[in-house]
């Protein structure tokens, strides 16, 4: 018996065809051999940590060209940290008893009403976990630079954006127009790009701090990172003596993060237009069944990823989407798809974590079903 089909029977765990993306509920990526090696290194050494954090952000700043950056236990927890530090800021009694009553300082972090979503968890949950509260710019499906400077007020403690395909993207700002209000207000912006593909762009367009997820995108082990400039990073990292304690990465993920986007700046990534080829066979096969369309949709939020869009025909087929969906879930291997689209009757198919075995595999699945 091969170790890896050990653990599935030693602990009676389905195996799983991830068709959904870069998602947390199924362990978001499976990280490159040098990944797992640092990963390695990292568990089975000591360091000095606060040495070990301070040179691998500088190390990972310096690769990035940005001021400083942190390496933390994943994105959620980087917006966590990153709202304490600009409420706390290096107040070592606000640092410690953030929570224990309120403080005599700005605390309201202002988001256009269209970003305010639900991730996995709210946003605002992160938000509170740092300290502050939300206060929401402009409407669900619109925030102009106008909108969001008017939901500015003297509590105000930093603009947030959140760069999300969970997001609405009509007639929202772009992360410029928002760093151009922060700028005028003369208050930070904390961007979340956590599955965002580029590491420099927002940074560039005058974000004061940007969050990665590590597992996503750059396919690290779970952790975050928080890149930006320099005094902002540094009330992060002083977040590991207050709410940061309770969210700390470990070595080996500090480690295997800063390889992994060591290996991500140099490793040619695969384009929109591979997938594309990837799963051509699979979209024709789709299409030979009756009550089902399949065709090449591409991400909401402008990165260059190309899925397949499955459409059912409820009544040829005699059964709903999420029934499909539910069927799918709870069969062996379980399928898992994007199904934020199941109430129109369609689901998507994310290429980037199976084979094109795999592929087949599910299309063999759907087939069976009918």
């Amino acid at each position: 018996m091969s170790s890896n089909q050990s653990i599935y029977q030693k602990y009676n765990l389905k195996t799983v065809i991830n068709t959904s993306g870069r998602m947390t509920i199924l362990g978001v990526s499976t990280p490159r051999e040098d990944v797992v090696e640092a990963v390695n290194f990292g568990l089975n050494h000591y360091f000095e940590v606060k040495d070990l954090v301070n040179k691998t952000g500088r190390y990972i700043a310096d690769l990035l060209g940005v001021e400083d950056a942190v390496v933390v236990s994943c994105a959620s927890a980087g917006i966590a940290q990153s709202v304490a530090a600009v409420i706390v800021k290096d107040n070592l009694y606000r640092l410690e008893n953030l929570h224990a009553h309120p403080h005599d300082v700005p605390s309201e972090i202002v988001v256009p009403k269209g970003h305010n979503v639900n991730f996995g968890a709210p946003v605002g949950t992160m938000v509170q976990l740092g300290g502050g509260t939300l206060r929401e710019a402009g409407y669900a499906n619109e925030c102009s630079p106008a909108q969001l400077a008017a939901a500015i007020t003297p509590n105000t403690a930093a603009i947030l954006y959140i760069k999300s395909h969970h997001c609405v993207q009509k007639s929202m700002l772009n992360v410029a127009q928002a760093a151009e209000v922060a700028k005028a207000h003369q208050l930070p912006l904390i961007v979340d790009a956590a599955a965002e593909e580029d590491l420099q762009c927002y940074y560039h367009m005058g974000a004061d701090l940007v969050i990665y997820s590590g597992a996503k995108a750059i396919e690290g082990p779970t952790s975050g990172l928080v890149i930006g400039k320099q005094q902002y990073v540094e009330w992060v990292k002083l977040q590991s003596n207050g709410i940061g304690r309770a969210m700390k990465v470990g070595k080996e993920g500090i480690l295997g993060l800063t390889q992994a986007i060591a290996s991500y700046m140099t490793l040619e990534k695969e384009s929109g237009q591979q997938m594309v080829e990837k799963m051509t066979a699979f979209i024709e096969n789709l299409n030979s069944l009756n009550g089902v369309q399949a065709k090449v949709v591409w991400d909401s939020a402008g990165r260059d990823i190309a899925r397949t869009e499955i459409a059912f025909d409820h009544a040829a087929l005699g059964i709903s989407t999420q029934e499909i969906v539910d069927r799918l879930k709870n069969g062996d291997p379980a399928i898992y798809f994007r199904g934020y689209k199941a109430n129109e009757g369609k689901i998507e198919v994310d290429v980037r974590s199976v084979s094109a075995e795999q592929l087949h595999t599910v299309y063999q699945c759907i087939k069976a079903l009918f």
